[in-house]
């Protein structure tokens, strides 16, 4: 069924393993802890932990299992857990990690509540079952294949959870025109069309994927098609 406006309590965040070669990529990333730790949201993440500096291991990408770049590692320090995690609301710090990664993705203290799944399929499903909402920052194959998994879902009717991009200096540009081709090829339906929300500041997006009103899912459709047309 379709829905109108969203509480979030907390959103999942994917972002890239590396910084990009963009200031305000480092800056975006820092604007987002601000902005969720403001609106006491908690963060939903993929568990990726590493010691930016002698004093803290931070959260700094959603999913991704590259090592990070030093200074992409201290702008979610500075963000969300400078200002302690606990201010991120009921929801707090989730991370959320497969066993096998573990080594690789991680060193020193846990942030938040660390869980630790089997596979990678389990992690995004859990991180989706914890999440009100997702934004994915800039980033690469990683970041697209959990964004474009989690708005498949929605177009399914598996799930009904804003999705929105932060589009960082135009970053994602480029995408968002390919997916206005791909419904004037007739691939993808106008009203899916909406489920990917854009945003160019944190505020805006976190107000738009509160104000979400979802299209009604493929689920939904084949329920009411002419029999032969499901």
């Amino acid at each position: 069924m379709s829905t109108s406006g969203h509480k979030l309590n907390r959103v999942a965040v994917f972002c890239g393993a590396n910084a990009g070669t963009r200031p305000e990529y480092l800056q975006s990333a820092n604007e987002v802890g601000q902005e969720l730790v403001k609106r006491k949201i908690g963060l939903v993440y993929g568990g990726l932990l590493f010691n930016s500096t002698p004093r803290c291991a931070v959260p700094c990408s959603a999913s991704s299992f590259l090592p990070v770049l030093s200074r992409r590692r201290q702008c979610w320090h500075d963000g969300c857990c400078g200002a302690n995690h606990s201010g991120l609301g009921e929801g707090g710090v989730i991370g959320v990690i497969p066993h096998d990664l573990m080594p690789r993705e991680m060193s020193g203290a846990p942030i938040g509540d660390l869980r630790v799944v089997d596979t990678m399929h389990q992690r995004k499903a859990q991180m989706s079952d914890l999440s009100d909402a997702f934004i994915a920052l800039p980033g690469g194959f990683g970041t697209l294949e959990e964004l474009l998994e989690i708005v498949t879902w929605n177009q399914i009717g598996l799930i009904v959870k804003p999705v929105g991009v932060l589009n960082v200096a135009g970053y994602f540009d480029h995408l968002l025109k390919f997916f206005d081709h791909a419904v004037q090829e007739g691939f993808v339906r106008e009203a899916s069309r909406t489920i990917v929300i854009e945003g160019k500041t944190p505020a805006e997006l976190l107000d738009k994927l509160a104000a979400y009103k979802s299209p009604p899912s493929l689920l939904e459709l084949a329920k009411t098609a002419p029999r032969g047309l499901r």
